[in-house]
Protein backbone atom coordinates (compact mmCIF):
# COMPACT_ATOMS: atom_id res chain seq x y z
CA UNK A 1 0.00 0.00 0.00
CA UNK A 2 1.78 3.27 -0.85
CA UNK A 3 -0.32 5.72 0.55
CA UNK A 4 -3.01 5.53 3.60
CA UNK A 5 -5.29 8.78 3.98
CA UNK A 6 -6.38 10.32 7.33
CA UNK A 7 -8.88 12.97 7.77
CA UNK A 8 -10.33 14.65 10.97
CA UNK A 9 -12.04 18.17 11.17
CA UNK A 10 -9.93 20.68 9.72
CA UNK A 11 -6.86 18.08 9.49
CA UNK A 12 -4.93 15.72 7.00
CA UNK A 13 -2.50 13.36 6.89
CA UNK A 14 -1.07 11.18 4.58
CA UNK A 15 1.52 8.15 5.27
CA UNK A 16 3.85 6.23 3.04
CA UNK A 17 4.62 2.99 4.27
CA UNK A 18 6.62 2.09 1.62
CA UNK A 19 8.64 4.74 2.13
CA UNK A 20 10.40 4.13 5.64
CA UNK A 21 6.79 4.23 7.18
CA UNK A 22 6.51 8.11 6.86
CA UNK A 23 4.00 11.35 6.95
CA UNK A 24 4.31 12.58 3.39
CA UNK A 25 1.32 14.96 4.08
CA UNK A 26 0.45 16.82 7.33
CA UNK A 27 -2.04 19.56 6.29
CA UNK A 28 -4.85 22.20 7.83
CA UNK A 29 -8.09 22.46 5.53
CA UNK A 30 -10.07 25.33 5.72
CA UNK A 31 -12.62 26.36 2.62
CA UNK A 32 -10.60 24.13 0.56
CA UNK A 33 -7.15 25.68 0.82
CA UNK A 34 -4.76 23.17 2.08
CA UNK A 35 -1.79 24.55 4.07
CA UNK A 36 0.88 22.19 5.50
CA UNK A 37 1.66 21.72 9.16
CA UNK A 38 4.33 19.99 8.43
CA UNK A 39 6.45 20.96 5.24
CA UNK A 40 4.85 20.08 1.63
CA UNK A 41 6.24 16.91 -0.02
CA UNK A 42 6.07 15.78 -3.49
CA UNK A 43 2.81 13.42 -4.52
CA UNK A 44 3.19 11.01 -4.51
CA UNK A 45 6.69 10.94 -2.33
CA UNK A 46 9.83 9.39 -3.73
CA UNK A 47 11.98 9.72 -1.20
CA UNK A 48 12.32 9.53 2.34
CA UNK A 49 14.44 12.70 3.14
CA UNK A 50 12.14 14.62 1.23
CA UNK A 51 9.35 13.38 4.03
CA UNK A 52 7.31 15.11 6.35
CA UNK A 53 8.18 13.23 8.83
CA UNK A 54 10.04 9.98 9.82
CA UNK A 55 10.70 7.65 12.22
CA UNK A 56 14.10 6.95 14.20
CA UNK A 57 14.15 3.26 15.00
CA UNK A 58 16.52 1.60 16.69
CA UNK A 59 18.58 4.20 17.58
CA UNK A 60 18.56 7.96 16.81
CA UNK A 61 20.67 10.40 14.86
CA UNK A 62 24.67 9.51 14.58
CA UNK A 63 27.23 6.03 15.60
CA UNK A 64 30.65 7.78 15.11
CA UNK A 65 32.32 5.89 12.28
CA UNK A 66 30.11 3.37 12.30
CA UNK A 67 31.29 1.45 15.11
CA UNK A 68 30.53 0.81 18.86
CA UNK A 69 30.95 -1.86 21.04
CA UNK A 70 28.16 -4.02 23.48
CA UNK A 71 29.17 -6.53 26.03
CA UNK A 72 32.73 -7.96 23.84
CA UNK A 73 30.55 -7.39 20.49
CA UNK A 74 32.05 -5.44 17.96
CA UNK A 75 29.30 -3.96 15.72
CA UNK A 76 29.84 -2.38 12.47
CA UNK A 77 27.80 -0.60 10.01
CA UNK A 78 28.20 0.65 6.99
CA UNK A 79 27.37 4.71 6.41
CA UNK A 80 23.46 5.29 5.36
CA UNK A 81 23.71 9.39 4.20
CA UNK A 82 26.22 10.54 1.14
CA UNK A 83 29.06 12.14 2.11
CA UNK A 84 28.89 10.43 6.20
CA UNK A 85 31.01 8.22 7.59
CA UNK A 86 28.69 8.07 10.43
CA UNK A 87 25.02 5.70 9.64
CA UNK A 88 22.34 7.37 11.23
CA UNK A 89 18.80 6.99 12.54
CA UNK A 90 18.66 3.23 12.25
CA UNK A 91 17.63 0.68 9.63
CA UNK A 92 13.43 2.06 9.70
CA UNK A 93 12.99 5.12 7.61
CA UNK A 94 15.31 3.20 4.96
CA UNK A 95 13.02 0.37 4.83
CA UNK A 96 9.13 -0.32 3.96
CA UNK A 97 6.45 -0.90 6.71
CA UNK A 98 3.25 -2.68 6.43
CA UNK A 99 0.05 -1.87 6.95
CA UNK A 100 -1.56 -3.85 9.60
CA UNK A 101 -4.65 -1.83 10.62
CA UNK A 102 -6.50 1.01 9.42
CA UNK A 103 -9.33 3.30 9.48
CA UNK A 104 -10.54 7.08 8.46
CA UNK A 105 -8.04 8.63 11.61
CA UNK A 106 -6.37 5.87 12.59
CA UNK A 107 -3.49 3.24 11.43
CA UNK A 108 -0.64 0.73 12.01
CA UNK A 109 2.39 0.14 10.45
CA UNK A 110 4.81 -2.89 11.45
CA UNK A 111 8.45 -3.46 10.57
CA UNK A 112 10.66 -5.99 11.30
CA UNK A 113 14.06 -6.56 11.09
CA UNK A 114 16.47 -9.64 10.97
CA UNK A 115 19.94 -9.64 11.71
CA UNK A 116 22.29 -8.24 9.64
CA UNK A 117 24.98 -5.62 10.39
CA UNK A 118 22.73 -4.41 13.37
CA UNK A 119 22.84 -8.19 14.96
CA UNK A 120 19.68 -8.42 16.47
CA UNK A 121 16.33 -8.97 15.50
CA UNK A 122 13.57 -6.48 16.29
CA UNK A 123 9.67 -5.06 15.87
CA UNK A 124 8.98 -1.85 15.37
CA UNK A 125 5.31 -0.79 15.53
CA UNK A 126 3.61 3.25 14.73
CA UNK A 127 0.05 3.21 16.08
CA UNK A 128 -0.71 6.48 14.57
CA UNK A 129 -4.08 8.63 15.27
CA UNK A 130 -5.52 11.77 13.89
CA UNK A 131 -8.35 13.38 15.97
CA UNK A 132 -9.63 17.13 15.10
CA UNK A 133 -7.24 18.84 17.53
CA UNK A 134 -4.05 17.31 16.24
CA UNK A 135 -2.11 13.92 15.83
CA UNK A 136 -0.83 11.07 18.18
CA UNK A 137 2.15 8.60 17.07
CA UNK A 138 3.36 6.00 19.55
CA UNK A 139 6.60 4.26 17.95
CA UNK A 140 7.68 1.35 19.39
CA UNK A 141 10.36 -1.43 19.50
CA UNK A 142 10.40 -5.08 20.47
CA UNK A 143 13.64 -6.96 21.16
CA UNK A 144 12.81 -10.28 19.46
CA UNK A 145 16.42 -11.31 19.72
CA UNK A 146 17.66 -14.04 22.07
CA UNK A 147 19.72 -11.32 23.51
CA UNK A 148 19.92 -8.25 24.94
CA UNK A 149 19.84 -5.11 22.14
CA UNK A 150 20.50 -1.21 22.80
CA UNK A 151 17.69 0.67 21.55
CA UNK A 152 16.41 4.03 21.40
CA UNK A 153 13.62 6.09 20.11
CA UNK A 154 12.75 9.58 17.80
CA UNK A 155 10.51 10.98 15.27
CA UNK A 156 12.13 13.19 12.47
CA UNK A 157 9.45 15.91 11.69
CA UNK A 158 9.93 18.82 9.29
CA UNK A 159 8.58 22.14 9.62
CA UNK A 160 8.10 25.07 7.16
CA UNK A 161 9.31 28.31 8.55
CA UNK A 162 9.91 32.06 7.84
CA UNK A 163 11.85 34.95 9.54
CA UNK A 164 9.53 35.05 12.09
CA UNK A 165 8.47 31.55 13.73
CA UNK A 166 9.72 31.00 16.82
CA UNK A 167 10.11 28.27 18.78
CA UNK A 168 9.58 28.12 22.67
CA UNK A 169 11.00 24.95 24.76
CA UNK A 170 12.65 24.30 28.04
CA UNK A 171 16.24 22.53 27.47
CA UNK A 172 19.32 22.25 30.18
CA UNK A 173 21.76 20.99 28.37
CA UNK A 174 23.49 21.39 24.42
CA UNK A 175 26.25 19.74 22.62
CA UNK A 176 28.85 21.57 20.34
CA UNK A 177 29.31 19.68 17.17
CA UNK A 178 32.14 19.40 15.02
CA UNK A 179 32.39 19.48 10.69
CA UNK A 180 30.66 15.74 10.66
CA UNK A 181 27.74 16.88 13.48
CA UNK A 182 29.10 14.78 16.23
CA UNK A 183 29.35 15.82 19.63
CA UNK A 184 32.27 17.60 21.22
CA UNK A 185 31.44 18.82 24.64
CA UNK A 186 28.42 19.82 26.53
CA UNK A 187 27.71 23.13 27.26
CA UNK A 188 25.02 25.00 28.87
CA UNK A 189 21.63 25.77 26.68
CA UNK A 190 22.08 30.02 26.96
CA UNK A 191 23.18 32.18 24.25
CA UNK A 192 23.17 30.46 21.12
CA UNK A 193 21.49 27.53 22.46
CA UNK A 194 18.88 29.05 24.38
CA UNK A 195 15.77 28.14 22.87
CA UNK A 196 13.00 30.19 24.98
CA UNK A 197 10.90 31.95 22.44
CA UNK A 198 13.81 31.59 20.09
CA UNK A 199 13.65 32.87 15.97
CA UNK A 200 14.50 28.80 14.78
CA UNK A 201 14.30 29.85 11.13
CA UNK A 202 17.99 29.91 9.21
CA UNK A 203 20.08 29.70 12.54
CA UNK A 204 22.84 27.09 11.33
CA UNK A 205 21.80 24.37 14.13
CA UNK A 206 22.46 21.06 13.90
CA UNK A 207 22.33 20.37 17.82
CA UNK A 208 21.59 18.01 20.53
CA UNK A 209 20.19 19.50 23.65
CA UNK A 210 19.25 17.51 27.31
CA UNK A 211 17.13 18.25 29.86
CA UNK A 212 14.37 18.48 27.30
CA UNK A 213 10.99 19.57 29.22
CA UNK A 214 8.93 17.46 27.36
CA UNK A 215 7.02 20.25 25.14
CA UNK A 216 8.17 22.46 22.24
CA UNK A 217 5.57 25.49 21.23
CA UNK A 218 5.88 26.47 17.84
CA UNK A 219 4.02 29.39 16.26
CA UNK A 220 4.32 32.13 12.93
CA UNK A 221 2.28 35.06 12.87
CA UNK A 222 1.11 33.84 9.68
CA UNK A 223 0.05 30.65 10.83
CA UNK A 224 -3.72 30.11 11.22
CA UNK A 225 -2.60 28.23 14.12
CA UNK A 226 -0.42 27.29 16.93
CA UNK A 227 1.35 23.84 17.63
CA UNK A 228 2.41 22.27 20.53
CA UNK A 229 5.04 19.30 19.95
CA UNK A 230 5.19 16.91 23.03
CA UNK A 231 6.47 13.78 24.43
CA UNK A 232 6.59 12.52 28.08
CA UNK A 233 9.16 9.54 27.01
CA UNK A 234 11.82 11.75 25.24
CA UNK A 235 13.97 13.52 27.44
CA UNK A 236 16.36 15.04 24.27
CA UNK A 237 16.04 17.05 21.32
CA UNK A 238 17.77 17.72 18.35
CA UNK A 239 17.27 20.71 16.38
CA UNK A 240 18.18 21.00 12.95
CA UNK A 241 17.81 24.58 11.11
CA UNK A 242 20.05 25.33 7.81
CA UNK A 243 21.21 28.54 7.52
CA UNK A 244 19.24 29.02 4.28
CA UNK A 245 16.01 28.90 6.30
CA UNK A 246 12.63 27.52 4.67
CA UNK A 247 12.19 24.40 7.53
CA UNK A 248 13.60 23.32 10.59
CA UNK A 249 13.74 19.79 12.01
CA UNK A 250 12.76 19.47 15.81
CA UNK A 251 13.30 15.49 17.33
CA UNK A 252 11.94 14.25 19.89
CA UNK A 253 14.11 11.35 20.96
CA UNK A 254 14.83 9.21 23.99
CA UNK A 255 18.89 9.28 24.00
CA UNK A 256 21.74 11.86 22.96
CA UNK A 257 23.55 11.93 19.65
CA UNK A 258 26.27 8.96 19.53
CA UNK A 259 25.32 7.91 23.04
CA UNK A 260 26.41 4.06 21.48
CA UNK A 261 30.20 5.02 21.45
CA UNK A 262 30.18 6.10 24.85
CA UNK A 263 30.40 3.41 27.66
CA UNK A 264 27.82 0.99 28.54
CA UNK A 265 27.44 2.40 32.15
CA UNK A 266 26.89 6.38 30.76
CA UNK A 267 24.13 4.63 28.97
CA UNK A 268 21.78 5.67 31.80
CA UNK A 269 22.10 9.17 31.96
CA UNK A 270 22.53 9.75 28.29
CA UNK A 271 18.88 8.22 27.53
CA UNK A 272 20.05 4.65 25.65
CA UNK A 273 18.12 1.42 26.96
CA UNK A 274 18.76 -2.00 27.08
CA UNK A 275 16.05 -4.07 26.15
CA UNK A 276 16.45 -8.11 27.46
CA UNK A 277 14.56 -10.64 24.87
CA UNK A 278 11.32 -10.10 24.21
CA UNK A 279 11.15 -6.50 26.25
CA UNK A 280 10.09 -3.18 24.61
CA UNK A 281 10.01 0.30 24.71
CA UNK A 282 7.58 3.21 23.62
CA UNK A 283 7.72 7.15 22.55
CA UNK A 284 4.44 8.52 22.70
CA UNK A 285 4.45 12.14 20.36
CA UNK A 286 1.30 13.92 20.25
CA UNK A 287 1.95 17.46 17.60
CA UNK A 288 -1.29 19.38 18.86
CA UNK A 289 -3.22 22.00 16.37
CA UNK A 290 -4.78 24.88 18.77
CA UNK A 291 -6.41 27.14 16.05
CA UNK A 292 -5.96 31.18 16.48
Amino acid sequence: MDRVRLSAGSLRLELSPSIGGSISAFEWVDQGSARPILRKCNTPLQKVLDAASFPLVPYVNRIRGGRFNFRGLEVRLRPNMPRDPSPLHGQGWLNAWTVEDQDEQSAVLRFEHEPGEWPWAYEARQDIALDEHGLSVRLSCRNRSPEPMPCGLGLHPYFPCSAETRIDTRVTDAWTIDQQVLPVAKVPAAGRYDLHQRRVCGQDLDNGFGGWGGEARLGDPHWPYELKLSSSDASFFQLYSPPEGGIFVAEPVTHANAALNEPEKCWPELGLRVLDPEAKMDLHARFDVVAK
